[in-house]
């Protein structure tokens, strides 16, 4: 089973750059996307056609945040959010069902220029830990998305220049390893924990992509027994049409 991950920062607009093409040569069982900025019916988006069951959590903002979730296979369940009216106006969380796991789409929010969202941020980390915690008491959890840090210095481009910027704050870091520490594994990691360069999100600024001044701030994490059914973790930064690139898992 293949579970791809992608933050495409605006759904609408990837829908030109190539995404129909990605999904028909990847033909994950399960894709799940972040920033799709819309609601259902704004998007041209026919994937339900092609066999895959749609979800979709909107935020209350128009054309902002929001995740989806395109599953080959008819889920348990769906449900939306955190249950936490504070966390549950961006469309950020999806959480879905199947026989054998429980899958976890997130889109993270920003702690923004000078971390003034970073409170606020933390607050969030708490919820969504307590979230998947909670769910894994009851099944095997994977989570995907853009959990908008950078764990390690291994992990960015440029750590030294970049700490206590958004996205690689102390707290943000010792905030990730909680989550982990909650009984997660950091699937490319596990397979990777070594490997340099490695990043899916590069600026639009200065050529960094081309230059692969990037960050690894898209993760597929999972209930650390259940690593005995990833057979493999990846990322594909050949993938364009955002200023993030896709993640993905194959489950054995």
């Amino acid at each position: 089973m293949k579970l791809i991950s992608w933050n495409v920062n605006g759904i609408r607009a990837v829908l030109n750059k190539g995404f129909a093409d990605f999904v028909s040569t990847e033909r994950p069982d399960i894709l799940c996307l972040q920033e799709t900025k819309a609601r259902p019916e704004q998007v041209p988006l026919p994937l339900e056609l092609g066999g895959y069951h749609g979800f979709w959590n909107s935020a209350v903002k128009p054309g902002y945040s929001g995740t989806a979730v395109f599953s080959r296979e008819k889920p348990l369940d769906v449900r939306e959010g955190l249950g936490i009216e504070e966390h549950d106006q961006e469309g950020r969380v999806l959480t879905v069902e199947y026989p054998d796991f429980i899958l976890v789409n997130v889109y993270t929010p920003n702690a923004q220029d000078g971390l003034r969202r970073l409170p606020y941020r933390l607050r969030w980390d708490v919820a969504f830990r307590a979230h998947v915690a909670r769910e894994a008491e009851r099944k095997p959890v994977v989570f995907c998305g853009d959990l908008n840090v950078a764990h390690h210095e291994i992990d960015l481009a440029r750590p030294k220049d970049n700490r206590m910027n958004p996205g690689f704050s102390d707290e943000e870091r010792a905030s990730f390893g909680e989550l982990l520490g909650a009984g997660f594994t950091d699937t490319f990691r596990h397979f990777f924990p070594d490997k340099e360069a490695a990043y899916s999100w590069w600026s639009y600024r200065a050529g960094a992509r081309q230059r692969n001044v990037g960050w690894r701030i898209d993760y597929f994490g999972v209930s650390t027994p259940f690593m005995s059914r990833v057979a493999s973790a990846d990322i594909l930064p050949h993938v364009h049409g955002s200023d993030h690139c896709p993640v993905l898992v194959t489950l054995a």
